[in-house]
């Protein structure tokens, strides 16, 4: 990637950079080769950046969201979020995107000022992930948990299985796509994007994986996959075996990796990273989480793209 080296000077001394746009996460990803950054100074200080993962489709070039990076978008930093600053800062950003047919990225929490884009003939909409405030403690998270979770589900689930945690990549895809394989649907990722994604976690020291086992048979009920950056812990993946997910162990999975990200991470936030799905969005106001919104930003230059995207939906 040009200007790989600002970039990574730049993640590192960024004081609330999200995990998903860490340098080495989107060379996971996207590939080393698959994504660009454009730069914004202040003198010769870098205020901003808008990384994208950047695809081709016959002669279309467009930008769409890698792979289980939850959100990327501009970020600048602290001090230049006024909107003094960001007007300008915001559109030196948008004016370095090359030719594109299409744009589409879910902007990181920081970008809260979508304007520029708007005046540039973008469009929005509002999404919402699930965050818990892990800074109040375990017993308040606790008594926050719905009464049935916290007197019914998860003490019964803890009776039926054992919790580990540990590296076991095999065991969490196996499970993880035992659903999807029910249903006659892919995998929504390869293993082998997986196991590129999971080294990198693994070597910054940044990822654990969850599973729980039948207390009588040693049986695999639910798996879980917990990612984390310096102040917050992603729910990026979950799963269980159809045949035993009424055991409620995917409830207790959850619930521990919450208990994982407060007392042993020390970790300011948990976000369940979604979803927008109605089933799910209930399952995570059960844990106490509130809503927490963030932008999904886009733009069609093709006519063509345009017309394509309105027939697929």
């Amino acid at each position: 990637m040009p200007n790989g080296e600002t970039y990574r000077n730049f993640c590192a001394q960024a004081p609330d950079m999200p995990l998903f746009m860490q340098d080495w996460y989107l060379d996971a990803v996207c590939g080393p080769a698959n994504w660009q950054v454009n730069f914004v100074y202040k003198g010769e200080k870098v205020a901003g950046v808008l990384p994208y993962f950047l695809k081709q489709k016959l002669h279309w070039r467009y930008v769409a969201m890698p792979p289980l990076a939850k959100m990327m978008g501009p970020y600048l930093l602290p001090e230049f979020r006024t909107a003094r600053h960001e007007t300008g800062l915001l559109r030196q950003l948008i004016e370095q995107l090359p030719p594109l047919a299409a744009f589409e990225q879910d902007f990181n929490y920081t970008a809260t000022n979508w304007l520029p884009f708007y005046w540039q003939g973008f469009r929005q909409t509002t999404r919402y992930s699930y965050v818990l405030d892990l800074t109040a403690g375990m017993d308040t998270l606790e008594e926050n948990l719905a009464p049935d979770y916290r007197n019914n589900k998860i003490p019964k689930a803890a009776e039926l299985v054992q919790v580990h945690t540990g590296n076991d990549l095999d065991l969490f895809y196996r499970v993880h796509n035992q659903s999807f394989q029910r249903q006659g649907m892919a995998a929504p990722v390869s293993f082998d994007f997986l196991k590129t994604l999971d080294q990198a976690l693994a070597s910054h020291q940044a990822r654990t994986i969850f599973w729980a086992t039948d207390r009588q048979t040693g049986a695999v009920h639910s798996v879980a996959y917990l990612g984390w950056d310096r102040h917050s812990a992603y729910y990026l993946l979950a799963g269980d075996d159809p045949a035993l997910r009424r055991s409620g162990a995917g409830i207790l999975l959850a619930w521990e990796a919450i208990r994982f990200a407060r007392e042993q991470l020390n970790l300011r936030e948990f976000d369940f990273a979604g979803s927008m799905i109605k089933p799910i969005e209930r399952v995570r106001r059960q844990f106490g989480a509130v809503q927490k919104p963030y932008f999904r930003v886009r733009k069609e230059w093709s006519l063509v793209w345009r017309l394509g995207k309105w027939v697929l939906r």
